[in-house]
């Protein structure tokens, strides 16, 4: 946090001291006023405090030695919610004033104070509304300045009522009486509401009939009874059903046509969670947090369905975090199926009539509400390993809190355009970058709408319109093109991995330079290839790749990402000749009527792309195995074969044998030696461990031969095989056990939800270099 300050000599009132102080950060809708204004009267200091575009300005007079006390609290112990990033301090002329008052906001043209992210129910607003004696009893929407929506319903800033989607609700006597107390904890809570003044619930058809009878009542009959229902949360709709009811599972994954991605649950409580699932203390943290993420916990053995995530050992988690989630359970169902409302990979639905349209296939009935959703948002995921949270998406609580980027504060605004799936983007401004919520997969014009729309948005929300377009590398991609149609000075592409790196960089505030090992499905390469394992040294601004996987023809293209049995007769096509098609007959027995089709494809190099694609090998490994032949969801087939793995690093387990020439890394004696032991007698857990030994030894032989090229001992890991947390806690140790230290995210995810950072940062320091000549 830094601190500023000027001073004005001009005829000081003697004994008196004033201040004006500007606090910048996420300091609006958090509590910031009230509290300034407790501990300014607390210690008898006089003046006022408002909010601005700029942040939080505070005039304050007083005795020299108590304003160093109220500026060292303000500094120390900010309000929780808050993010404070700088304290600016202008000494000026007392003035003699007789009270403390928090004053009306005020518009300017600046615009450095930050929205708050959407906050968790607090603990006494979860009392409240299960207090029969409370008139908020049973009040889906009540909030207080500690916690409710902020990001998901703000239309502008300075963040007042007005500015939001609960200007067209009027405050009650009692609800106004409350937010203008500053000694009360819904003090300008700006979503302040009760049920004789706020929003309203409404159960409906999937015709969108009104259903008769008290809403949460008739709510959980419908799901004891294993309908379908969709809700409308915070930052959209869910679709939900009872989680230890089978055939309302597999209705929902029929209707959804969803056959295997897992399902996220809701559990009622802490304790419910550890019924169902295993709990360590730093998990626990993460599931309580403001931030109210979904976490990715072991469960507990066949104890609720497998059918809410097939193939794993582990579940998503959340516990309830809006007044409305904590109203939908009972003693009868205490878990509930609280998955993403929207049809295949069209953008969450957020709107009522939109949801009935997109919806209404899957849905039986419908609980709605009359407050508009503003910015859509989905649930962030956090994964904790060892010990820490490691964000693999990274919306909902998270966004639009910025993070310090090391950049020139004075540069251009820059707008990374992210990618293809698993898409976000990212502003650049000043010295932060502004991740935006998840987008998802840029795959159909209703995701295209909702980046641009979410995008327009945000750039008004921060006031940053770029001057600087940042995009992958790829020239197809939707998002490559959709960059050449916003107004920008220059554009800028940047290679997939290399963004990979830099994203992971940046989150570590190193500048480089450094070695990147990324590791994913897909990505262009320079080459117009595939790449996807990648041994790289370089820098924010420009990259080499030193060591990379072997090429292998892709057969087919995108068929082959989507059947990971095209990649294991790839594989085989590539490294047995001949003899592999036997092996396949043997192994893939279900794939014989399509086998001469991909056999001639891969004989012909018809439509078959080179690729060094770390993914593509998983995918081929784990068919091979018989675990997963085709990807009904991203990495599915790589994340089945994790799921052979132990949860504790095995030491000792000798790899298969794979040769370094040149930059290639060839596994070709992996294959042939995983073949042998899958026709002899190991078992598929052996060969699975055996396997991820080999692909971290792979990584670690290479890096050591390019710090040994480079010089440089700090190594970045980011791609979204990252996500596996065996290979990733093997190899960080196996590198740090060669001396070499290792880089990684937290912040931001690894997978491709964090190349939007990489692409922007990426582009300022290539301006950086290239000022005078104007170029990227």
């Amino acid at each position: 946090m830094a601190e500023t300050g000027s001073k004005q000599q001009t005829g000081f009132t003697a004994g008196l001291t004033r201040y004006r102080v500007t606090v910048k950060g996420i300091v609006q809708g958090v509590g910031f006023r009230p509290f300034i204004y407790n501990l300014a009267v607390a210690l008898g200091l006089k003046g006022s405090v408002l909010n601005s575009g700029r942040g939080v300005i505070i005039d304050v007079e007083g005795d020299t030695g108590i304003i160093k006390l109220f500026m060292k609290e303000l500094e120390a112990n900010p309000p929780r919610l808050a993010r404070v990033i700088s304290i600016e301090r202008e000494e000026l002329e007392p003035r003699g004033y007789r009270t403390f008052e928090i004053l009306f906001s005020r518009s300017d043209n600046q615009r450095e104070a930050l929205v708050p992210p959407d906050v968790a129910l607090c603990g006494q607003c979860h009392q409240d509304v299960l207090n029969r004696r409370d008139r908020h009893y049973r009040y889906p929407f009540t909030n207080c300045t500690n916690c409710g929506p902020r990001f998901t319903i703000v239309r502008d800033l300075p963040y007042d009522r007005k500015a939001t989607s609960m200007g067209g609700f009027p405050m009650c006597q009692n609800c106004r009486a409350e937010y203008k107390n500053p000694g009360d904890r819904r003090f300008h809570a700006q979503p302040v509401a009760c049920p004789r003044c706020g929003p309203q619930v409404t159960l409906v058809t999937s015709q969108g009939a009104p259903i008769k009878g008290d809403w949460l009542i008739r709510f959980k009959q419908l799901i004891k009874d294993g309908k379908i229902g969709a809700i409308k949360g915070l930052g959209g709709f869910h679709l939900v059903c009872d989680a230890a009811n089978s055939d309302a599972i597999h209705a929902l994954r029929e209707r959804k046509r969803r056959p295997a991605k897992p399902f996220a649950v809701m559990c009622r409580d802490l304790e419910t969670v550890k019924k169902y699932c295993f709990v360590d203390e730093e998990e626990e943290e993460v599931l309580t947090a403001p931030e109210a993420p979904i976490v990715i916990l072991h469960k507990r053995v066949d104890i609720l369905p497998r059918g809410l995530a097939p193939g794993l050992a582990t579940l998503g988690v959340m516990l309830p975090y809006t007044p409305l989630h904590l109203l939908l359970f009972d003693d009868q169902v205490d878990v509930l199926v609280m998955t993403s409302g929207n049809y295949s990979d069209l953008p969450l639905a957020k709107d009522n009539e939109e949801a009935l349209e997109q919806l209404g296939s899957i849905a039986d009935f419908f609980l709605l509400h009359n407050r508009d959703i503003i910015n859509r948002c989905d649930d962030s995921l956090v994964r904790v390993i060892e010990k820490e949270p490691h964000l693999l998406r990274r919306s909902r609580g998270y966004v639009p809190r910025g993070i310090r980027v090391p950049v020139q504060k004075n540069g251009p605004v820059i707008l990374g355009m992210g990618g293809e799936m698993k898409n976000t983007f990212c502003l650049l401004k000043g010295k932060q970058a502004f991740l935006s919520q998840y987008i998802g997969e840029m795959d159909s014009l209703e995701s295209e709408k909702n980046f641009l729309d979410s995008l327009d948005r945000f750039s008004k929300l921060i006031k940053a319109q770029p001057t600087i377009v940042a995009h992958d590398l790829h020239p197809n991609y939707r998002t490559t093109e959709l960059a050449q149609t916003i107004p920008a000075e220059q554009r800028c592409a940047v290679q997939h991995h290399h963004a990979h790196f830099v994203s992971c960089l940046t989150e570590n505030e190193k500048t480089g330079p450094a070695l990147g090992v990324i590791i994913d499905g897909t990505g262009y390469g320079a080459d117009g290839c595939v790449w996807g394992f990648e041994i790289l040294s370089g820098d924010y601004s420009s990259y080499e790749r030193l060591y990379h996987l072997k090429y292998l023809p892709l057969p087919a293209g995108e068929a082959a990402v989507k059947n990971p049995w095209m990649m294991a007769v790839a594989y085989l096509h590539n490294y047995i000749g001949d003899a592999g098609r036997q092996v396949v007959e043997k192994l893939l027995p279900e794939k014989e009527n399509k086998l001469d089709f991909c056999w001639q494809v891969l004989g012909s190099n018809f439509n078959s792309p080179l690729t060094s694609s770390g993914g593509r090998l998983f995918d081929a490994v784990s068919s091979l195995l018989g675990i997963c032949h085709q990807n009904s969801y991203e990495g599915q087939a790589a994340v089945e074969l994790s799921e052979l793995l132990p949860r504790t690093i095995q030491h000792g387990v000798k790899p298969y044998p794979f040769t370094i020439r040149g930059q290639e890394i060839d596994p070709g004696e992996t294959i042939k030696n995983i073949l042998d032991d899958l026709l002899g007698e190991a078992s598929r857990e052996q060969i699975a461990l055996k396997f991820h030994h080999t692909a971290a030894r792979m990584i670690v032989e290479a890096v050591q031969a390019a710090a040994e090229q480079t010089g440089t001992a700090e190594v970045a890991l980011s791609g979204g095989v990252w996500q596996n947390r065996y290979l990733f806690l093997l190899t960080k140790d196996l590198l740090e056990k060669e001396g070499l230290s290792v880089l990684y995210h937290r912040q931001v995810p690894c997978n491709d939800g964090g190349i939007s950072l990489g692409q922007s940062v990426v582009a300022h320091w290539r301006w950086r270099k290239n000022v005078s000549g104007n170029t990227c």
